[in-house]
């Protein structure tokens, strides 16, 4: 049974778990950089992404107000700059990072590929303008 809102569900009508993909081989000899993959399963309470930053490259500082974010490496090797301190990253570190501190990554010569997990965000709304 296949529900268009919450994708395949079992017999008892559950969701079923399955496989979505194989980030190892997305990550391995990727010239394509940014997202590779996303999470679109229907009915999901979590975002994901695996992206691909190129050797030398940089995110700069950001905070994250509103969720916390696991990021996993799978292929190359960075650091992340926080600040209190660098912290390198290679693969199969798995790092925390809690809303609403601060952060930089920057990527080594061979590239990164990592895996964010986070709660999904709820969509954007349209608000009145507040009064002056």
């Amino acid at each position: 049974m296949n529900d268009p809102h919450t994708g395949p569900r079992d017999p008892a009508g559950g969701p079923v778990p399955r496989v979505l993909c194989d980030t190892a081989a997305l990550a391995a000899d990727c010239a394509e950089t940014g997202a590779l993959w996303r999470l679109a399963e229907p009915g999901r309470q979590l975002d994901a992404n695996l992206v691909r930053i190129p050797p030398g490259g940089r995110i700069d500082t950001h905070v994250e107000p509103d969720v916390d974010v696991l990021l996993l490496v799978v292929a190359g090797d960075g650091s992340v700059v926080t600040a209190e301190e660098a912290q390198p990253l290679t693969p199969g570190t798995l790092l925390w990072l809690p809303h609403g501190t601060a952060r930089a990554l920057t990527v080594g010569e061979g590239g990164m590929s990592y895996l964010t997990v986070h709660r999904r965000r709820p969509g954007m709304r349209i608000r009145p303008r507040p009064a002056d």
